[in-house]
């Protein structure tokens, strides 16, 4: 039990993470089964390829190696130990967001917890369910494991390397750590985004179509399933309600600053929030981990028709300069957009030259 999975894998629940694990496994040749309380989730899980249907395939599954449990977390604790009761062999683990709370609720139980590691694999998208699943959603990044007291050295070095075969890069910390951790990095930025979006239900579409990058980037993962964040937010309510103080400590700072905008010591007040801003997101690691690394930024402007994004890139490709970052910018109602391009500050000259040169429009 040092390496990943070579007997079979359950799978119990076939949403976006169980279905994309279900996926990296089958890619791995690991025998992978879903269990899902929706019999349609469950089938459409065997239809991506996820894995084997435990209703289609009754009375077929072997006994699991290992059981992951990928679910929300209001049912999480209960789906754990019945896991460790049905599967006696098997190492059990949970991908919910939170770890604390569930972690509480497995030793209130009484559960022996020797087979169970918490973890939590830090990727996902807006979108849900198993036809959102995607076999490549791991690859490069965070997967924690947070083991117990309790767990043993094998359990634990099991779930590790399922994580590392997945693509993940794991890192370990005690379960409030990582509530603490992600309610400032996952949680606080989801209440934030759909705070800011909430803004705009009476906003008058002339006025909305005015919007640019700035307010999609901001607003971007509002669109996540309330039902799942309900239970996330309550799940992990101790950790989140001092960031939030701290948000409310600086916005009542704000208001009261521009209540009287023109005061002594206002505006330095504002460029100070301004500033504090700036430090805090050049401390967010680079796309290579580690300290962030400034890179220089051109924007070209670029037709809205098929093939022209594929193409510019290429020809950035073809000419052997790294792409290091890229955002798209859609003009509204124009049949154009621009393409912010970030590379290393001393290949930019040279690449606004050849673009140039090429037929290409650097507009900044």
């Amino acid at each position: 039990m040092t390496t990943a999975p070579v007997g079979s894998v359950l799978i119990v629940g076939a949403g976006l993470l169980g279905a994309s694990i279900g996926l990296c496994l089958r890619n791995l040749g690991v025998e992978t089964w879903l269990r899902d309380a929706s019999p349609t989730a469950e089938a459409v899980g065997e239809d991506i390829g996820a894995g084997l249907s435990e209703r289609a395939w009754v009375g077929q599954m072997p006994e699991p190696q290992l059981v992951v449990v990928a679910t929300p977390p209001d049912v999480t604790v209960s789906l754990v130990v019945a896991a460790l009761e049905e599967f006696p062999g098997a190492v059990v683990t949970d991908v919910a967001s939170v770890k604390g709370a569930i972690l509480r609720g497995l030793e209130a139980t009484g559960a022996d917890l020797t087979r169970y590691v918490g973890s939590h694999p830090m990727a996902g998208r807006e979108k849900s369910g198993p036809v959102a699943a995607r076999g490549e959603l791991f690859t490069s990044m965070p997967w924690v494991l947070c083991s117990s007291e309790q767990t043993a050295p094998s359990a634990r070095r099991l779930v590790k390397a399922l994580a590392v075969e997945l693509g993940a890069t794991v890192t370990e910390m005690s379960a409030d750590e990582h509530d603490t951790t992600v309610a400032l990095i996952s949680h606080l930025p989801q209440v934030m985004s759909s705070l800011l979006a909430s803004r705009l239900q009476d906003t008058p579409l002339h006025h909305l179509a005015l919007s640019g990058q700035g307010l999609r980037d901001t607003t971007r993962i509002a669109g996540s399933d309330p039902g799942l964040w309900v239970q996330i937010l309550t799940a992990n309510a101790a950790s989140i309600v001092p960031a939030l103080h701290g948000v409310q400590e600086d916005l009542q700072r704000l208001i009261s600053t521009l209540e009287a905008p023109t005061a002594p010591g206002s505006r330095l007040d504002v460029a100070q929030l301004i500033a504090e801003g700036n430090a805090g997101q050049a401390r967010i690691p680079g796309k290579h981990g580690g300290a962030p690394k400034a890179f220089a930024q051109l924007t070209v402007l670029v037709d809205d028709v098929p093939g022209t994004i594929a193409h510019l890139l290429t020809f950035i490709g073809e000419i052997g300069i790294n792409l290091e970052d890229l955002r798209l910018d859609h003009s509204p109602g124009q049949p154009v957009g621009l393409a912010e391009v970030s590379v290393e500050p001393n290949r930019r000259e040279e690449l606004v030259e050849a673009l140039t040169t090429n037929g290409w429009k650097v507009v900044q």
